[in-house]
Protein backbone atom coordinates (compact mmCIF):
# COMPACT_ATOMS: atom_id res chain seq x y z
CA UNK A 1 0.00 0.00 0.00
CA UNK A 2 2.80 2.59 1.02
CA UNK A 3 5.79 3.39 -0.63
CA UNK A 4 9.07 3.34 1.41
CA UNK A 5 10.97 6.04 3.46
CA UNK A 6 14.04 6.68 0.89
CA UNK A 7 15.75 9.21 3.62
CA UNK A 8 19.25 8.87 1.96
CA UNK A 9 18.14 9.47 -1.67
CA UNK A 10 16.44 12.56 -0.07
CA UNK A 11 19.95 13.88 1.49
CA UNK A 12 20.84 14.95 -2.37
CA UNK A 13 19.51 18.34 -1.77
CA UNK A 14 16.72 20.08 -3.50
CA UNK A 15 14.39 19.50 -6.12
CA UNK A 16 15.67 19.60 -9.37
CA UNK A 17 13.18 22.66 -10.30
CA UNK A 18 13.49 23.90 -7.20
CA UNK A 19 15.73 27.76 -7.71
CA UNK A 20 16.87 27.93 -4.42
CA UNK A 21 18.97 25.09 -5.01
CA UNK A 22 21.95 26.99 -5.57
CA UNK A 23 23.85 29.56 -3.18
CA UNK A 24 21.63 32.90 -2.73
CA UNK A 25 22.85 35.68 -5.36
CA UNK A 26 22.81 38.66 -2.70
CA UNK A 27 23.77 41.27 -5.47
CA UNK A 28 20.23 40.30 -7.80
CA UNK A 29 18.49 40.22 -4.34
CA UNK A 30 19.76 43.64 -3.78
CA UNK A 31 18.76 44.70 -7.23
CA UNK A 32 15.31 43.46 -6.67
CA UNK A 33 15.03 44.70 -3.20
CA UNK A 34 17.21 47.13 -2.17
CA UNK A 35 16.01 47.18 2.14
CA UNK A 36 17.72 44.16 2.09
CA UNK A 37 21.10 45.59 1.37
CA UNK A 38 21.46 46.80 5.23
CA UNK A 39 21.58 43.30 6.17
CA UNK A 40 24.22 41.95 3.89
CA UNK A 41 27.68 41.53 5.13
CA UNK A 42 31.01 39.86 3.98
CA UNK A 43 31.30 36.46 6.28
CA UNK A 44 34.90 35.34 7.22
CA UNK A 45 34.93 33.29 4.49
CA UNK A 46 35.01 36.32 2.09
CA UNK A 47 30.93 35.34 1.27
CA UNK A 48 28.12 37.83 1.08
CA UNK A 49 25.39 36.92 3.82
CA UNK A 50 23.17 37.92 6.47
CA UNK A 51 22.92 36.88 10.07
CA UNK A 52 20.33 34.32 9.91
CA UNK A 53 19.68 34.51 13.44
CA UNK A 54 17.92 37.89 13.26
CA UNK A 55 14.76 37.62 12.13
CA UNK A 56 14.48 41.07 10.71
CA UNK A 57 16.94 39.83 8.39
CA UNK A 58 15.23 36.42 7.77
CA UNK A 59 11.61 38.40 6.89
CA UNK A 60 13.61 40.73 4.53
CA UNK A 61 15.51 38.33 2.87
CA UNK A 62 11.64 36.31 2.34
CA UNK A 63 10.76 39.59 0.57
CA UNK A 64 14.01 39.18 -1.40
CA UNK A 65 13.06 36.39 -2.53
CA UNK A 66 9.05 36.42 -3.22
CA UNK A 67 10.10 39.61 -5.04
CA UNK A 68 12.71 38.41 -7.15
CA UNK A 69 11.95 34.97 -8.12
CA UNK A 70 8.36 34.89 -8.03
CA UNK A 71 7.75 38.96 -9.08
CA UNK A 72 5.65 39.73 -5.47
CA UNK A 73 5.74 43.71 -5.26
CA UNK A 74 3.61 43.44 -1.43
CA UNK A 75 4.83 41.09 1.18
CA UNK A 76 4.81 41.39 4.77
CA UNK A 77 3.79 39.56 8.06
CA UNK A 78 3.00 41.03 11.02
CA UNK A 79 5.54 41.05 14.38
CA UNK A 80 6.02 37.34 15.79
CA UNK A 81 4.13 35.66 12.89
CA UNK A 82 5.92 32.87 11.17
CA UNK A 83 8.40 33.65 9.00
CA UNK A 84 8.81 30.52 6.63
CA UNK A 85 11.70 29.45 4.65
CA UNK A 86 11.38 29.95 0.88
CA UNK A 87 13.28 27.27 -0.44
CA UNK A 88 11.82 24.04 1.75
CA UNK A 89 8.33 26.14 0.84
CA UNK A 90 9.19 25.96 -2.78
CA UNK A 91 9.89 22.08 -2.37
CA UNK A 92 6.84 21.00 -1.50
CA UNK A 93 5.39 22.80 -4.12
CA UNK A 94 7.58 21.00 -6.80
CA UNK A 95 7.07 17.66 -5.21
CA UNK A 96 3.14 18.25 -5.60
CA UNK A 97 3.56 19.24 -9.39
CA UNK A 98 5.51 15.41 -9.50
CA UNK A 99 2.75 13.92 -8.00
CA UNK A 100 0.05 15.19 -9.93
CA UNK A 101 2.01 14.43 -13.03
CA UNK A 102 2.14 10.87 -11.94
CA UNK A 103 -1.84 11.28 -12.81
CA UNK A 104 -1.45 12.89 -16.01
CA UNK A 105 0.77 10.43 -18.56
CA UNK A 106 3.94 12.62 -16.73
CA UNK A 107 2.72 15.89 -17.88
CA UNK A 108 2.59 18.55 -15.10
CA UNK A 109 -1.14 19.73 -14.94
CA UNK A 110 -0.66 24.12 -15.44
CA UNK A 111 -3.28 26.57 -15.12
CA UNK A 112 -6.18 27.48 -13.01
CA UNK A 113 -8.00 24.66 -13.36
CA UNK A 114 -5.67 22.92 -11.27
CA UNK A 115 -7.44 23.62 -7.51
CA UNK A 116 -5.23 23.63 -4.23
CA UNK A 117 -6.58 23.97 -0.43
CA UNK A 118 -3.66 24.82 1.92
CA UNK A 119 -4.83 24.71 4.87
CA UNK A 120 -2.95 26.49 7.69
CA UNK A 121 -2.17 29.42 5.34
CA UNK A 122 -0.61 31.48 7.89
CA UNK A 123 -0.42 35.18 7.76
CA UNK A 124 2.90 34.58 5.00
CA UNK A 125 0.68 32.71 2.44
CA UNK A 126 4.42 31.58 0.87
CA UNK A 127 2.90 28.32 -0.16
CA UNK A 128 0.03 30.22 -2.84
CA UNK A 129 2.21 32.51 -3.62
CA UNK A 130 4.58 29.97 -4.99
CA UNK A 131 2.20 27.91 -6.38
CA UNK A 132 0.20 30.78 -8.14
CA UNK A 133 3.31 31.40 -10.11
CA UNK A 134 5.25 28.40 -11.42
CA UNK A 135 2.15 26.89 -12.08
CA UNK A 136 -0.56 28.72 -12.05
CA UNK A 137 -2.79 26.83 -9.88
CA UNK A 138 -5.80 28.26 -8.07
CA UNK A 139 -5.92 28.00 -4.30
CA UNK A 140 -7.70 28.53 -1.73
CA UNK A 141 -6.41 28.93 1.40
CA UNK A 142 -7.81 28.49 5.50
CA UNK A 143 -6.50 29.39 8.76
CA UNK A 144 -7.57 29.24 12.35
CA UNK A 145 -6.01 32.77 12.79
CA UNK A 146 -8.34 35.63 11.99
CA UNK A 147 -5.32 38.15 11.87
CA UNK A 148 -3.26 35.19 9.77
CA UNK A 149 -6.49 35.39 7.05
CA UNK A 150 -6.21 39.15 7.29
CA UNK A 151 -2.50 39.66 6.87
CA UNK A 152 -2.86 37.10 3.89
CA UNK A 153 -5.43 38.40 2.25
CA UNK A 154 -3.72 42.35 2.10
CA UNK A 155 -0.54 40.59 0.88
CA UNK A 156 -3.05 38.84 -2.08
CA UNK A 157 -4.62 42.22 -2.73
CA UNK A 158 -2.00 44.18 -2.61
CA UNK A 159 0.15 41.90 -5.89
CA UNK A 160 -1.70 41.90 -9.42
CA UNK A 161 -3.35 38.79 -10.80
CA UNK A 162 -2.70 37.24 -7.41
CA UNK A 163 -6.69 38.14 -6.38
CA UNK A 164 -7.84 35.88 -9.75
CA UNK A 165 -5.97 32.82 -8.00
CA UNK A 166 -5.84 32.64 -4.49
CA UNK A 167 -8.96 32.76 -2.15
CA UNK A 168 -8.57 32.97 1.65
CA UNK A 169 -11.04 31.86 4.36
CA UNK A 170 -11.18 31.61 8.07
CA UNK A 171 -11.71 28.46 10.10
CA UNK A 172 -14.71 29.30 12.46
CA UNK A 173 -13.94 26.11 14.71
CA UNK A 174 -10.35 24.96 15.82
CA UNK A 175 -11.20 21.60 16.30
CA UNK A 176 -11.81 20.88 12.75
CA UNK A 177 -9.82 21.00 9.89
CA UNK A 178 -11.69 20.61 6.48
CA UNK A 179 -15.05 20.71 7.50
CA UNK A 180 -16.36 24.33 7.50
CA UNK A 181 -13.69 24.61 5.10
CA UNK A 182 -14.61 22.54 1.68
CA UNK A 183 -18.22 23.84 0.90
CA UNK A 184 -20.68 21.08 -1.13
CA UNK A 185 -19.56 22.53 -4.44
CA UNK A 186 -16.04 22.44 -3.77
CA UNK A 187 -13.42 20.03 -5.76
CA UNK A 188 -9.71 20.38 -4.81
CA UNK A 189 -6.99 18.33 -7.04
CA UNK A 190 -4.57 18.12 -3.53
CA UNK A 191 -4.67 19.34 -0.39
CA UNK A 192 -1.31 20.42 1.30
CA UNK A 193 -0.07 21.68 4.71
CA UNK A 194 2.30 22.26 7.32
CA UNK A 195 1.28 20.75 10.55
CA UNK A 196 2.16 22.45 13.89
CA UNK A 197 5.14 20.39 15.20
CA UNK A 198 5.21 20.43 18.61
CA UNK A 199 2.86 19.89 21.48
CA UNK A 200 2.59 22.36 23.70
CA UNK A 201 4.18 26.30 23.94
CA UNK A 202 6.69 25.13 25.95
CA UNK A 203 8.33 23.02 23.58
CA UNK A 204 7.97 25.30 20.97
CA UNK A 205 10.24 27.68 22.75
CA UNK A 206 12.76 25.26 23.65
CA UNK A 207 12.29 24.02 19.79
CA UNK A 208 13.71 27.49 18.82
CA UNK A 209 15.82 28.47 21.40
CA UNK A 210 17.96 25.62 20.62
CA UNK A 211 17.78 25.94 16.85
CA UNK A 212 19.27 29.44 17.09
CA UNK A 213 21.81 28.33 19.45
CA UNK A 214 23.03 25.56 16.73
CA UNK A 215 22.94 28.47 14.21
CA UNK A 216 25.45 30.58 15.86
CA UNK A 217 27.40 27.85 16.60
CA UNK A 218 28.03 26.97 12.68
CA UNK A 219 30.21 28.28 10.31
CA UNK A 220 27.99 29.25 7.71
CA UNK A 221 23.83 28.81 7.58
CA UNK A 222 22.47 27.97 4.78
CA UNK A 223 19.04 28.42 5.24
CA UNK A 224 16.44 30.64 7.67
CA UNK A 225 14.80 29.17 10.47
CA UNK A 226 11.07 29.35 11.01
CA UNK A 227 11.17 32.77 13.53
CA UNK A 228 8.20 33.79 15.09
CA UNK A 229 4.97 32.00 14.81
CA UNK A 230 1.65 32.05 16.43
CA UNK A 231 0.56 29.00 19.21
CA UNK A 232 -1.53 27.39 16.56
CA UNK A 233 1.31 27.80 13.57
CA UNK A 234 4.11 25.89 15.64
CA UNK A 235 1.91 23.52 18.40
CA UNK A 236 -1.08 22.13 19.10
CA UNK A 237 -2.37 19.69 21.74
CA UNK A 238 -1.09 16.06 21.14
CA UNK A 239 1.47 17.61 17.91
CA UNK A 240 2.05 16.39 15.09
CA UNK A 241 0.61 13.31 14.83
CA UNK A 242 -2.61 14.16 17.11
CA UNK A 243 -3.31 16.81 13.97
CA UNK A 244 -2.42 14.56 11.78
CA UNK A 245 -4.08 11.33 12.47
CA UNK A 246 -7.29 14.31 12.71
CA UNK A 247 -6.81 15.45 9.16
CA UNK A 248 -6.77 11.64 7.81
CA UNK A 249 -10.29 10.98 9.52
CA UNK A 250 -11.77 14.17 8.25
CA UNK A 251 -10.28 13.15 4.93
CA UNK A 252 -12.56 10.12 4.47
CA UNK A 253 -15.79 12.32 4.87
CA UNK A 254 -14.49 14.31 1.52
CA UNK A 255 -13.07 11.37 0.20
CA UNK A 256 -14.83 12.07 -3.57
CA UNK A 257 -14.27 15.85 -3.57
CA UNK A 258 -10.40 15.71 -4.09
CA UNK A 259 -7.78 13.53 -5.70
CA UNK A 260 -4.80 13.91 -3.20
CA UNK A 261 -4.57 14.64 0.25
CA UNK A 262 -1.04 15.68 1.55
CA UNK A 263 0.94 16.32 4.10
CA UNK A 264 4.51 17.40 5.54
CA UNK A 265 6.00 14.79 8.47
CA UNK A 266 8.38 16.72 10.18
CA UNK A 267 9.10 13.31 12.58
CA UNK A 268 9.71 10.25 11.44
CA UNK A 269 8.60 8.48 14.28
CA UNK A 270 4.92 9.90 13.67
CA UNK A 271 5.20 7.58 10.35
CA UNK A 272 3.78 4.39 11.48
CA UNK A 273 0.90 5.68 13.66
CA UNK A 274 0.07 7.93 10.24
CA UNK A 275 0.35 4.87 8.03
CA UNK A 276 -1.92 2.74 10.33
CA UNK A 277 -4.54 5.70 10.34
CA UNK A 278 -4.17 5.48 6.49
CA UNK A 279 -5.20 1.80 6.60
CA UNK A 280 -8.02 2.24 8.88
CA UNK A 281 -9.68 4.64 6.81
CA UNK A 282 -8.70 2.20 3.49
CA UNK A 283 -6.63 5.11 1.67
CA UNK A 284 -6.34 3.25 -2.12
CA UNK A 285 -2.95 4.66 -2.24
CA UNK A 286 -0.53 5.55 0.07
CA UNK A 287 2.86 7.75 -1.31
CA UNK A 288 5.56 9.04 1.03
CA UNK A 289 7.75 11.57 -0.69
CA UNK A 290 11.06 12.29 1.30
CA UNK A 291 12.56 15.85 0.50
CA UNK A 292 15.70 17.52 2.09
CA UNK A 293 16.88 20.93 3.05
CA UNK A 294 20.66 20.81 4.02
CA UNK A 295 21.13 18.76 7.24
CA UNK A 296 17.08 18.48 7.70
CA UNK A 297 14.97 16.07 6.32
CA UNK A 298 11.12 15.97 5.97
CA UNK A 299 8.65 13.95 4.10
CA UNK A 300 5.38 14.68 2.16
CA UNK A 301 2.71 11.95 3.13
CA UNK A 302 0.14 11.70 0.41
CA UNK A 303 -3.00 9.64 -0.30
CA UNK A 304 -5.91 9.45 -2.20
CA UNK A 305 -9.07 7.39 -2.24
CA UNK A 306 -8.84 6.75 -6.16
CA UNK A 307 -6.78 3.77 -7.75
CA UNK A 308 -4.96 4.60 -10.49
CA UNK A 309 -7.23 4.01 -13.33
CA UNK A 310 -9.95 6.53 -11.51
CA UNK A 311 -7.15 9.04 -11.03
CA UNK A 312 -6.17 8.97 -15.06
CA UNK A 313 -9.62 9.46 -15.25
CA UNK A 314 -10.18 12.54 -13.08
CA UNK A 315 -7.20 14.12 -14.88
CA UNK A 316 -8.34 13.77 -18.34
CA UNK A 317 -11.92 14.86 -16.83
CA UNK A 318 -10.22 18.25 -14.84
CA UNK A 319 -6.65 19.49 -16.92
CA UNK A 320 -7.60 18.59 -20.40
Amino acid sequence: MQKPVNDSAAKNGFHSRNPHRFRYDFRQLVISCPELAEHVSVNQYGNESINFADPAAVKMLNRALLKHFYGISYWDIPENYLCSPIPGRADYIHYIADLLASCNSGVIPRGNAVSVLDTGAGANCVYPLIGSHEYGWHFTGSDIDPVSVDSARKIVNSNIRLPELIDLRLQKSPANIFHGIIKPDDIFDVTICNPPFHASAEMAESGNIRKISNLNSKKEAQTALNFGGQNRELWTPGGEEFFVRKMIDESSDFAGKCLWFTTLISKKTTLPEVYKALKRIKAAEVQTISMAQGQKISRIVAWSFFDKIRQARWSRERWK
